[in-house]
């Protein structure tokens, strides 16, 4: 028998003992570490760390633009962006002088893109030609921005206030701010359904969620969905249908059905489960376990934790490309 013929029974067996998503999945997974400034870099094949990328100082949230061609990273004390090639790891540009981005999104069209400033108090809107960025409007806001929501027709900016209790609405067009409400303790994330219709807001002061009905000039709330102590960031299921919420208090992490507007499943999430990201099939959700220094895997079928990798201190964000659709 040939070497070539060898290789090739050889590959074959392997592929019948390992399953398929494994090699389906061959981009890594980042996990960004606040309190360490750097990224983890996860092979999700060995699901080991391969390696950390520094980043500026205090490091919140990161974000993968709608073209899937980079992974920003918010540098808040550092008043920069990191830019990172996802499919590789590999640095592209830092872009200085964004003035403390805690949270950032760009609207789906890619002409905009938003931060809020968590310690000073206001949104910046950018303009996007594709490489720069330049400030279009700075708006004074509630105390303490934490995070950011923007409809699918790139038109309405919402962002919550997380210690003045408060929802604010803004016009992307004339960088205007539409509306101000108050809302439960301590909002932290807000997504939109695919519909544009409602809006949810994780209530991390709470135990639950708030729904607010969007369809008319100003937001309407609804309902308090009880999903656990400490609701805090959102990850559509890629259905249309359901989104994910991580209880960090509660350490557990809730399934919401749109329609019903209410949990269909609990998943157990350890030690202060925050920002998710989930595989392309759905299988798997990926959760930073703030207060464990670990990137958890949660099999949705099983509803049962199956790994943890160890990462930086304070993981916060996490993103891949192999994903789920963010609806």
């Amino acid at each position: 028998m040939t070497l070539t013929k060898i290789l090739s029974a050889w590959s074959l067996c392997l592929a019948a003992l390992v399953p398929l998503g494994v090699f389906a999945q061959a981009n890594p997974i980042f996990v960004l570490n606040s309190l360490e400034a750097n990224i983890s870099v996860i092979d999700p094949v060995s699901w080991t760390e391969t390696r950390r990328i520094p980043t500026g100082k205090e490091p919140h949230h990161m974000y993968l633009t709608p073209d899937e061609k980079s992974l920003v990273i918010a540098n808040a004390l550092s008043d920069s962006l990191l830019f990172v090639n996802p499919k590789t790891a590999e640095v592209q540009r830092t872009v200085q002088g964004i003035l403390d981005p805690y949270q950032l999104r760009f609207s789906p069209d890619m002409k905009w893109f938003v931060t809020v400033a968590n310690r000073l108090n206001h949104v910046d809107i950018y303009r996007w030609d594709g490489a720069n960025l330049t400030l279009a409007k700075r708006i004074a806001t509630g105390k303490t921005p934490s995070h950011l929501w923007i409809d699918s027709k790139s038109s309405t900016v919402y962002a919550t206030m997380q210690d003045s209790d408060e929802l604010v609405m803004i016009d992307l067009a004339t960088q205007t701010l539409k509306w101000r409400g108050k809302t439960g303790t301590m909002p932290a994330d807000v997504f939109g359904t695919p519909d544009d219709k409602f809006l949810l807001i994780g209530l991390t002061g709470g135990e639950g969620v708030e729904v607010y009905d969007v369809t008319g000039h100003e937001p309407k709330f609804v309902k308090l969905i009880k999903t656990g102590q400490g609701a805090h960031a959102f990850r559509g299921a890629g259905d249309k249908r359901h989104v994910f919420v991580s209880n960090r208090v509660a350490n557990t992490i809730s399934k919401i059905d749109y329609q019903s507007m209410s949990v269909v499943e609990n998943y157990p999430a350890p030690s202060g489960p925050d920002c998710m990201d989930l595989s392309a099939d759905g299988h798997f959700i990926y959760v930073a376990s703030r207060w464990a220094k670990k990137l958890t895997v949660i099999d949705t079928r099983t509803r049962q934790v199956v790994r943890q990798i160890n990462v930086g201190k304070s993981p916060h964000g996490v993103w891949t490309l192999d994903h789920a659709a963010r609806q």
